[in-house]
């Protein structure tokens, strides 16, 4: 009797102990509903021109959600496959020292501004900002600030806004996810697409595909 309530009981183990791995990319004391998160994969699947299971996929792997958006970002620009970067990610390595493995430049984390940002970009900017083009390639970002920026970047070029919209949101401490379902909800108002993204290959999809 007793080894069969054991039997019972390892299922709904691994579903308590399952659950809080499944949510580990949500920001502690931010709220992300279901759809929202949906709406997110499907958004990053279709930036970087991979399927959305591609994306689960990866999330499955203990990707945090907000990270997601950085595997096919460089995995776009190395032309390698998703899990590639998963596995280098997994295995201890920072972003920045995946970007380098790739011999890929910090310039492509760069995003011009009129002015300081603040927090949570100003410290990046400011990496850029104080130094000639020349010494960009000297520059090293922590990995909140490869997160935010990629983010940024994502959600800019895939509804026209300005970055400076997008900092607006993620200064209140809103999770990507949610400034992702605000972003959709109101991209017919969004303002003139910004040209201050000035990475020329931003576009770079996975496995090398070109923007049709």
């Amino acid at each position: 009797m007793h080894r069969l309530l054991s039997v019972l009981a390892a299922p709904a183990l691994l579903l308590a102990f399952a659950a809080p791995s499944a949510r580990a990319g949500v920001s502690v004391g931010v709220s992300v509903d279901e759809d929202g998160l949906k709406g997110f994969y499907l958004a990053i699947g279709e930036h970087y021109q991979v399927a959305e299971k591609e994306v689960v996929v990866v999330r499955e792997r203990n990707v945090p959600d907000e990270e997601l958006p950085v595997v096919f970002f460089l995995a776009g620009h190395a032309h390698v496959e998703p899990g590639v970067i998963v596995k280098l990610r997994l295995g201890g390595r920072s972003w920045m020292d995946i970007a380098l493995h790739y011999k890929l430049s910090p310039e492509i984390f760069y995003v011009a501004f009129d002015r300081d940002p603040g927090p949570p970009y100003g410290k990046a900017w400011g990496h850029f900002k104080k130094r000639d083009r020349a010494q960009w390639g000297s520059i090293r970002l922590v990995d909140v600030e490869i997160v935010n920026i990629v983010n940024l970047k994502f959600m800019a070029e895939k509804y026209g806004y300005a970055p400076a919209e997008i900092v607006k949101m993620r200064a209140r401490g809103d999770h990507f996810a949610n400034i992702h379902k605000q972003a959709k909800a109101n991209k017919g108002r969004a303002g003139k697409k910004s040209r201050t993204v000035v990475a020329s290959d931003d576009n770079a999809k996975v496995k090398g595909k070109k923007k049709k």
